[in-house]
């Protein structure tokens, strides 16, 4: 008996790729602030692309911290509701064209996030990585760094807890 064929993996990589950006895609407020993320295997770096609008103070000039904050809540959710679909979407559970049709999962809520503001933000791209500390049923801590010239230069960091989203109920658990 032959075994099937393994899918190029191109093909896998622009699957992955698709259900990403249907999942970041699925916050309004991501578009707006021009954020997007680079996907290595399952880790997840969150960019959020210079525009002049995401300006707080031209003197200096400097990011705006509101939009800083923005960007480090949005890198923790998009990690959270990723790390939730990764093994979905890789054992076959989860049709990655289903999230593309705009079938979304709901996305943790947060209970609370604190930022620290390190330094000013300086006027470029600036990148966030996410570092799940705890994910349970019902409840996640995450820590948020990001940076701009170097990884190891933060210029803000955060840390959240979110509310997991519940699954739907189905009938035959309800009985």
């Amino acid at each position: 008996m032959a075994r099937p064929r393994p899918e190029p993996v191109q093909v896998v990589k622009q699957r992955r790729d698709a259900a990403l950006k249907a999942l970041v895609d699925g916050v309004p407020y991501s578009r707006f602030l021009g954020v997007t993320f680079d996907r290595r295997g399952d880790e997840l770096t969150g960019v959020m692309n210079y525009d002049e609008k995401l300006i707080g103070n031209p003197f200096l000039p400097a990011l705006h911290g509101g939009a800083t904050a923005a960007f480090l809540e949005v890198t923790a959710i998009i990690a959270l509701g990723w790390s939730q679909l990764w093994p979905r979407i890789e054992t076959g559970a989860l049709d990655p064209q289903d999230l593309v049709a705009g079938k979304l999962p709901r996305l943790p809520k947060t209970i609370d996030f604190t930022v620290d503001y390190l330094r000013s933000g300086l006027p470029r791209d600036a990148y966030a990585r996410a570092t799940i500390s705890r994910s349970g049923r019902r409840y996640a801590s995450v820590h948020v760094a990001a940076w701009q010239d170097h990884h190891d230069r933060h210029y803000a960091q955060a840390t959240g807890h979110f509310l997991m989203p519940q699954p739907a109920p189905t009938p035959d658990r309800d009985a």
